[in-house]
């Protein structure tokens, strides 16, 4: 959980009454605070420390400041002070602040969630400097009866007919399209090579070309080409040697209709309504005549359960080897996939079970988390850079917001439980997930931990871990 214990260093997000009165306003930046886990801080400083602070920091500029003109180290205080005004303020709010502000947080007996936001802030040589800031915290509840929370622990075995789909699905993979030589007539499962001509009859502004079948029907091993339009016609719909499965799920069933009980050289007419909500929304509510052609009739012809054909499928020695090689990867996928749903359902019953405030910062930093996420996936598939910046952030961040709430419940029920049960990643355990980081990313290890450690990574990363660790430990302890 991100925690800060100092007030924000950024000159340019505070404002001063170094040389204009109207700089002293209230602002604030960042989330809306949850009023519920809001506290206010005002700290003041005399004016005798100010005028410390700012004549110590001026001198060091001295030393340092190189202005045309001068010598270094005699450039007169008050040149140094105008040239570097805004840097030695920074410095000044840097030197006076953060201490005062950790040890009055301290008092309080509570820690800070976020960035502070700074109300107020006043600040001139030889005045009292005044700040008034707001900040976020995780109001006291108790987590007493949380191990009683429970859901059911599903079973995590693999049935055997999850094995045989496993099974067809590796066998579908490697089916042949293959020629029918004997004289007969298509039958369902069969397979029709085709050549077709299709006239829209409706909505002439209808653009160019359409299949009549969804791509998904071709066969693996099929040549055939995409249909298409003659420049001089555009609508018409043309397709050659288009392979069409004779009760295919993805079949348009006037399609299977003409051509069930047809043989090769027959030439059929069909006529389809396509429904308004067709997936080809150039098709979709039209009526179109085809001349179909019949060409051929090929079968799809399954493989062998046997050693040739584990050995095609990969670096198998036999078919034994395959079959437990994939059983061994089915029970894993579904041993992750139980605990991944599991966890989540149990999450979902602690954040019911305990009602509390949840400090706005956390939830937006979950909001972030997730559109990252989104984007990360968005741009895995191919999205421009420039068509992401036109999403609509404002209703995106809205859009996550629920999703966004419950996980900074469970992060904070998980920290409290850590806590309860003395929960916490050892060193060893920091470094193997570091390891495995390194290899991922393709970054040295030790450039990777200075890199973390820097940005505050390696704190957030072992927090992470710890939560990780929690639910593991709540979910092995789930009745079966």
């Amino acid at each position: 959980m991100s925690s800060s214990s100092t007030l924000p260093n950024n000159s340019e997000e505070t404002h001063s009454q170094d040389t204009h009165a109207e700089d002293s306003h209230s602002h604030s930046h960042g989330p809306v605070f949850n009023p519920e886990c809001t506290r206010e801080l005002v700290i003041d400083v005399p004016a005798a420390e100010v005028a410390a602070a700012y004549r110590s920091v001026a001198a060091n500029y001295r030393k340092y400041a190189k202005i045309p003109g001068f010598r270094p180290g005699k450039v007169p205080d008050n040149v140094v002070r105008r040239r570097f005004s805004a840097d030695i303020r920074k410095e000044v709010i840097d030197t006076l602040l953060p201490q005062r502000f950790n040890k009055s947080v301290a008092e309080l007996g509570i820690r800070p969630i976020g960035q502070p936001q700074v109300l107020e802030l006043t600040v001139e040589d030889g005045a009292p400097l005044h700040v008034k800031a707001a900040f976020e915290f995780i109001p006291p509840f108790s987590i007493e009866g949380y191990q009683k929370v429970t859901v059911e622990k599903p079973s995590d075995q693999i049935t055997e007919e999850e094995f045989q789909h496993e099974v067809e699905q590796l066998r579908e993979s490697r089916a042949t399209i293959e020629p029918v030589e004997e004289d007969r007539a298509l039958k369902t499962g069969d397979w029709a090579q085709i050549s077709y001509k299709g006239e829209i009859q409706s909505d002439p502004s209808t653009p160019d070309s359409a299949s009549p079948l969804d791509s998904s029907t071709a066969a693996p091993e099929s040549t055939a080409p995409e249909p298409q339009d003659p420049p001089s016609s555009p609508q018409t719909l043309t397709g050659e040697d288009t392979v069409v499965e004779i009760g295919g799920k993805d079949t348009v069933e006037a399609f299977t209709t003409a051509l069930h009980g047809s043989k090769p050289g027959q030439e059929l007419k069909v006529e389809v309504i396509y429904p308004a909500g067709y997936s080809d929304t150039r098709l979709a509510g039209k009526t179109v005549a085809y001349q179909v052609e019949v060409k051929a009739i090929k079968k799809r012809t399954l493989p062998e359960l046997n050693d040739d054909f584990a050995k095609e499928l990969g670096h198998y020695e036999s078919y034994a080897d395959l079959v437990s090689r994939v059983r061994e990867y089915l029970a894993n996928r579904k041993r992750r996939a139980v605990e991944s749903q599991t966890k989540d359902r149990l999450f979902a019953a602690l954040a019911e079970h305990y009602t509390f405030a949840v400090p706005e910062s956390l939830v937006q930093e979950q909001v972030d988390n997730r559109l990252e996420r989104g984007l990360r996936a968005l741009a895995a598939q191919g999205m421009p850079a420039d068509q992401m910046r036109k999403l609509d952030f404002t209703r995106l961040r809205a859009a996550q917001r629920d999703g966004a709430l419950t996980e900074a419940k469970t992060n904070i029920l998980l920290d409290r439980i850590a806590g309860e049960e003395n929960i916490t990643i050892t060193d060893e355990e920091l470094d193997r997930e570091l390891q495995l980081a390194a290899v991922q990313s393709r970054e040295p290890l030790d450039s990777l931990k200075v890199r973390l450690q820097k940005d505050g990574g390696l704190a957030r990363l072992r927090e992470q871990l710890r939560r990780d660790k929690t639910a593991s430990i709540l979910y092995d302890r789930l009745p079966v």
